[in-house]
């Protein structure tokens, strides 16, 4: 009897304790970041850009802040869903690495920051809108071409021919305009050094070994990798094919040559992803892109590879850093 007597105040007490307002839940910022492809070089950028992030506060393992990665695996239709998801998902920013994903997530929102990363200028990209204006919610890190000439220049003088004309390979993908840009900047500053350009189209990296294969054919001296996500996604075909054949493969890109090239003058990957998360971490700090523009990246090195060097005979000046 003295349990159904206690009822009524119980059931007054769970009363009460359901109308106290529930604690709210603290809640964090959310970043998109899109990743095109998968490739070791390229990775690179995503930690730079956590490691920026980290820094500035803004970590998974403390709770500030909440990452949500996607790898497109190199399908088109992919990418489109990942994009499509984080822009319904309306997420706080997105951070896109190379240029398919920076181009993506430009034609899917025009209101929530972008911050990209081993990406061209917007002029590369074929973004600027009819009045010539880059999209306003575009920020990172961006690349022009200007690093190409000293990137190029680097192969004659480390191969020093003797009066013979230099024929230097390159692969391109006709579906990248950074890709076309670059052999047509490449076959400029060519004509000016008295060397021969042989290119040729490669548009999935499934067929880098038989493209390779006839490129080599060609008696070339040494091969270019010209910086477009299909040589970053085949470059182990390419090199091994190169290596059979004893032709030294020169870059733009200093992942690339941790990774067997011979020597680069170009950006450091990690801290192009830095540089972006730089950005970004200010955003989520301020809450607002005031005085954020895309920046140009800054941070460019002199690198080279000991062991290719050692292979092909090819000294290389005390102003380069060796690869680890």
């Amino acid at each position: 009897m003295k349990f159904f007597k206690y009822l009524p105040i119980a059931f007054l007490l769970i009363a009460i304790a359901s109308c106290k307002p529930k604690p709210k839940s603290v809640s964090i910022p959310v970043v998109g970041f899109v990743d095109a492809f998968e490739d070791a070089t390229i990775s690179q950028a995503r930690t730079g850009f956590t490691d920026a992030l980290k820094k500035e506060g803004f970590s998974e393992a403390k709770k500030t802040v909440q990452i949500e990665y996607s790898n497109a695996q190199g399908n088109i239709p992919t990418l489109t869903q990942i994009v499509n998801h984080f822009v319904s998902e309306n997420v706080d920013l997105l951070a896109t690495c190379t240029t398919l994903s920076t181009v993506t997530a430009i034609q899917k929102t025009k209101t929530i920051p972008i911050f990209a990363m081993v990406s061209p200028v917007p002029e590369r990209m074929h973004v600027l809108d009819a009045s010539g204006k880059a999209p306003a919610n575009l920020f990172g890190a961006l690349e022009d071409l200007n690093y190409i000439d000293t990137s190029f220049a680097i192969i004659p003088k480390l191969l020093k021919p003797k009066g013979a004309k230099l024929v230097i390979g390159m692969i391109y993908n006709q579906s990248e305009p950074q890709s076309t840009d670059a052999l047509n900047r490449i076959k400029s500053l060519a004509e000016k050094q008295n060397i021969t350009i042989v290119a040729l189209p490669l548009n999935s990296s499934a067929d880098a070994q038989l493209v390779t294969q006839s490129l080599l054919n060609k008696n070339i001296d040494a091969f270019f990798a010209n910086p477009d996500n299909t040589v970053f996604a085949s470059f182990e075909t390419i090199l091994k094919s190169c290596n059979q054949k004893n032709v030294p493969i020169f870059t733009s890109e200093a992942g690339l040559v941790q990774r067997g090239a011979v020597a680069a003058f170009g950006a450091d990957i990690y801290q192009w992803g830095y540089q972006a998360g730089e950005q970004a971490a200010y955003f989520l700090k301020n809450h607002k892109t005031d005085g954020l523009a895309p920046q140009m990246v800054k941070i460019r090195k002199r690198v080279y590879n000991p062991a290719a060097a050692k292979k092909y005979n090819i000294t290389v000046p005390s102003n380069f850093e060796a690869v680890k």
